[in-house]
């Protein structure tokens, strides 16, 4: 029987960008950074230093382990002061955020699948993911912004765990604030190795959602809804098992 449902956030429950827009939109934050910190006299840098500096940031430790946006932004634009502190640094993580936030948009069934699942009593989860190791308050503010949170029990992002999908130590980390054991949850997201293998991994079964329905096979769904008919059958076959 599965009680608990866990999701990823971006191309699950929110359209954000597509893995070829990512470029564009990473170019647009780290712009809006520059143009913040020199309006402040903080970006002595020129054009071409600075883009070869982004281009060293610009990729996740091996090991899944997060690397912070703070520590990125305060190596690139060399920045004083205790990255995880510094008001500056937290300054221009939002700015940062702003292209990318101005991206999201909620699908049409999100709000109305959260909202049935909830009245169903189970229970919910976001497990996500954030670009360039964003800090997870801002985040945060951006569920609520969008409607989402108000129907989430446990809300973890990897700079909560300290680490990225497929990790299994965001995994076991939301299972330990959900209290449920991974044989009762069941984990939704786009993403084939993040989403589905990195659940799996640790006990939890999975479904990977393409909303673009580039896939066509019976493992994947196109549309949240589809979440609802899996745990009808799920429990099915748990009542058949009991008799």
């Amino acid at each position: 029987m599965k009680t608990t449902i866990l999701f990823d956030l971006g191309q699950t429950l929110v359209q954000y960008y597509s893995r070829s827009d990512i470029p564009q939109v990473l170019k647009k934050s780290v712009s809006s950074v520059y143009a913040f910190l020199r309006s402040k006299g903080r970006a002595a840098i020129s054009d071409n230093d600075l883009w070869q500096r982004v281009g060293r940031e610009n990729g996740e430790a091996v090991d899944y382990l997060v690397r912070p946006l703070e520590d990125r932004l305060a190596r690139i634009f060399e920045l004083a002061g205790k990255p995880s502190s510094d008001e500056l640094i937290q300054k221009a993580c939002r700015y940062f955020m702003k292209p990318i936030f101005a991206c999201g948009q909620l699908y049409e069934d999100t709000l109305p699948t959260l909202s049935r699942l909830k009245k169903q009593r189970y229970k919910t989860a976001l497990v996500s993911n954030t670009p360039w190791g964003s800090p997870a308050h801002l985040w945060r503010e951006e569920i609520q912004r969008l409607g989402i949170a108000q129907y989430l029990d446990v809300v973890v992002f990897c700079r909560d765990a300290g680490w990225r999908k497929p990790a299994p130590h965001i995994f076991t980390y939301a299972l330990h604030k959900l209290q449920v054991p991974a044989e009762q949850c069941f984990f939704v997201g786009d993403n084939p190795v993040w989403d589905v293998q990195g659940p799996q991994a640790v006990g939890i079964d999975a479904v990977l959602i393409d909303r673009s329905r580039t896939t066509s096979d019976n493992t994947t769904i196109n549309t949240l809804e589809q979440v609802i008919s899996i745990l009808s059958d799920f429990s099915t076959h748990s009542r058949s098992r009991e008799e």
